[in-house]
């Protein structure tokens, strides 16, 4: 049975080039890597985005495959699934559509995408709709491009619109659209009380890609190690599941922000421990 192969992505390297990156992962051992589009890395936004040549450059050069794109849409940035005025609306959707074009122009497998978030001084089923609305309207142009979106819960503090495995599955119900798939985030997944059994007795093989981190009491993607997850155990019940996409580690807390590397490091250390490469 194939193991899931380890990619990373770049977010804790927000104070790095984006080449400092590639170069460090590619020197760990990393093959694989889901990109967030962070300004400061690769520019994205409505009105389109940088040369894809930047990327694939990168690629071949530290021989690092681009799995995924990882677009900005998490409050506070602008591109909320369920944004409210029609003009933000437009935005949003043509953000989106950019993200696929650029999974695209890059070979990725997925673009992973959200329910966006409700504003608190609304009634939340007047955001749910929104949200529905966009993701139907994304998904059938990712299917149009022959692109998978894969969509991850969000956490409270986040989102009000889809927490729990049960309340994204109505989400990917009401969508109802082929292309649109599941991103398996271990911490919210933490979070809500779920498991990983959970996500595969609700979606089966529609879990395409995994955000794979570590969680402790308070705080979730830490790196792997970092937490008290048990990763050994993790890895099998996906194995148990064939499961057959990447498991991305998104490690985002600024503890890491100056040495993402350690970070890295350890996280690789552990995956090929628990997986008996070690």
């Amino acid at each position: 049975m194939r193991l899931p192969s380890l990619c990373i992505m770049n977010h804790h390297y927000s104070f790095y080039s984006l080449e400092y990156f590639f170069k460090s992962v590619s020197e760990i051992g990393y093959q694989f890597a889901e990109i967030w589009t962070s300004p400061q890395h690769f520019y994205m936004d409505y009105n389109g985005f940088e040369n894809p040549d930047i990327l694939k450059k990168l690629e071949e050069k530290y021989q690092l495959k681009i799995i995924g794109i990882c677009p900005e849409q998490t409050n506070p940035k602008p591109n909320n699934m369920a944004a409210k005025s029609p003009e933000m609306q437009k935005r949003v959707l043509s953000y989106f559509k950019n993200a696929i074009d650029l999974a695209k122009a890059v070979d990725a497998k997925q673009v992973v995408v959200t329910s966006g978030w409700a504003y608190y001084d609304e009634p939340k089923n007047n955001a749910y709709k929104r949200s529905v609305d966009m993701l139907k309207n994304v998904s059938e142009y990712a299917e149009k491009k022959g692109m998978n979106l894969a969509i991850e819960a969000l956490q409270k503090d986040e989102s009000l619109l889809a927490n729990s495995v049960i309340e994204l599955s109505e989400l990917v119900q009401e969508v109802n659209c082929p292309s649109l798939n599941i991103c398996l985030d271990t911490g919210a997944m933490v979070k809500a009380g779920n498991s990983i059994q959970d996500y595969f007795d609700y979606f089966g093989k529609k879990v395409v890609h995994s955000h794979f981190v570590d969680v402790d009491d308070s705080v979730t993607h830490l790196a792997l190690g970092d937490g008290n997850c048990d990763i050994k155990s993790e890895i099998k019940h996906l194995n148990q599941n064939n499961y057959a996409g990447y498991l991305s580690v998104e490690v985002a807390e600024k503890r890491y922000f100056k040495n993402p590397v350690l970070a890295d490091k350890k996280s690789f250390q552990v995956y090929q421990k628990a997986t008996g490469k070690g």
